[in-house]
């Protein structure tokens, strides 16, 4: 989920909103009325007339004024205000959109929206900057002298108000369809640097069933990356994928939610062949515990377990498109047989839902219960031992292999990086 965008959210809102000043006539002729008499005594004044008491009296009147309708005048400038710095770089952005080409029915489509002729979104957005310097005048220190003589808030915004109600209906149409070209452009990028990829098949037989040929993770670099074979599904069998530290697991299984993500956005994907039903991905990585919430990393993988449970739920309830779940490293937070237990639990329950998925994990007796061994479809990663100059080395090939792990590296590991080790821990006596 992306953070808020209040500054967007509040203009937006006043664009859509009903004109307040402009709908207040008598306001908007008292405050023009108001200013020209206080010019009017002010020349008045420095001519050389006795204007002064009434000069005070009125100025004191837009004061009053100012300082109770006024109010809401300002609020509504400062909605406006709020995102004022983007208005000049959207309206050239509109502008390099409407003047392309396009061949795409989808990119034709959003130049349409962006309006032709002289009521186009570049248009509106650069004459709405152009009248943005009036608002920051209120940033002045001597803005209360301006105000106390002239009422300008209230000027202003009637001058906002007649493009509001020339324009603040597109806005949001402008800003959505701004928000597409951009990433349809990021997608035709992607296809431009990337010509190797394929895009992806639906899966014809209605079947819940992810299967590629050489897929990699797409952002390694296409010298790096290690292609593998990879099924997952159909429903009632789920990925169980084993192997020691830093062969693989984890990188595979985001090879699997990354490209089912850009597959779904019509996309290419980073395999030789990919084919699969419209999924909803759901995903338990790198789950963070929070100091400042309470949470622990036990309790906030709950939670994303949760979360992926209910959604599950919903979708077999709806029979909507079946959830892709994957689970990385599941219920490490706590001991060793309450986290098999609980694992077991939870991956019954998703088979039972009808969503499929792949479970990484360090734990090769986790499938063994006759409940999940018969659902589980087991692969591994490993290593390779070698003794070079500078000692014994560690390599991976990163290749996906049939079955359960047969190797663990926990401890190489530590001898590797110089790690106290007493080796008759290791041997038992």
């Amino acid at each position: 989920i992306g953070r808020p965008q209040s500054g967007y959210d509040q203009f937006i809102e006043w664009a859509e909103d009903v004109p307040w000043l402009s709908q207040r006539r008598a306001l908007v002729w008292l405050s023009r009325l108001l200013t020209l008499l206080t010019t009017g005594l002010l020349i008045a004044q420095i001519a050389g007339f006795p204007a002064f008491p009434a000069l005070i009296a009125v100025v004191a009147i837009n004061l009053v004024v100012s300082y109770t309708t006024g109010l809401r005048a300002n609020a509504d400038l400062d909605r406006i205000a709020a995102r004022q710095n983007v208005f000049s770089a959207y309206a050239g952005i509109f502008d390099l959109i409407a003047r392309q080409p396009f061949n795409s029915a989808e990119m034709q489509r959003i130049q349409h929206v962006l309006g032709s002729g002289e009521n186009t979104a570049g248009g509106q957005l650069r004459r709405l900057a152009r009248l943005m310097p009036l608002v920051e005048i209120r940033r002045s220190m001597f803005f209360f002298i301006v105000q106390a003589l002239t009422l300008w808030s209230f000027h202003v915004l009637w001058l906002l108000e007649k493009w509001q109600q020339q324009a603040g209906q597109e806005v949001r149409g402008w800003l959505d369809a701004l928000g597409e070209s951009e990433a349809l452009i990021a997608l035709a990028t992607l296809r431009f640097d990337q010509p190797d990829w394929v895009f992806p098949a639906a899966a014809q037989d209605g079947t819940a069933r992810l299967s590629a040929r050489k897929m990699a993770h797409p952002l390694l670099p296409s010298d790096a990356a290690v292609g593998n074979d990879v099924e997952v599904g159909p429903a009632g069998t789920f990925l169980f994928v084993t192997g020691s530290n830093m062969s693989g697991k984890s990188t595979l299984l985001r090879a699997i939610g990354v490209n089912s993500v850009l597959a779904q956005m019509g996309g290419p994907v980073s395999a030789a062949e990919m084919q699969l039903p419209p999924v909803l991905v759901a995903s338990s990585m790198r789950v963070q515990d929070s100091l400042d919430q309470g949470v622990s990393y036990f309790m906030a993988e709950l939670r994303r377990l949760k979360a992926i449970v209910d959604r599950a739920d919903q979708t077999e309830a709806r029979k909507t498109r079946p959830l892709l779940y994957l689970l990385d490293e599941i219920l490490q937070g706590t001991n060793t047989s309450e986290r098999r237990v609980a694992a077991r639990q939870v991956i019954l329950h998703l088979l039972h839902s009808g969503a499929i998925g792949a479970v990484s994990t360090h734990d090769l007796t986790l499938a063994d219960a006759p409940d999940l061994a018969v659902a589980s479809v087991p692969v591994h990663l490993t290593e390779s031992f070698t003794d070079g100059p500078d000692g014994p080395a560690m390599d991976f090939d990163y290749t996906l292999r049939p079955g359960i792990a047969t190797s663990t590296n926990a401890l190489k590991l530590m001898a590797l990086v110089g790690l106290p080790l007493d080796t008759d821990d290791i041997t038992g006596d």
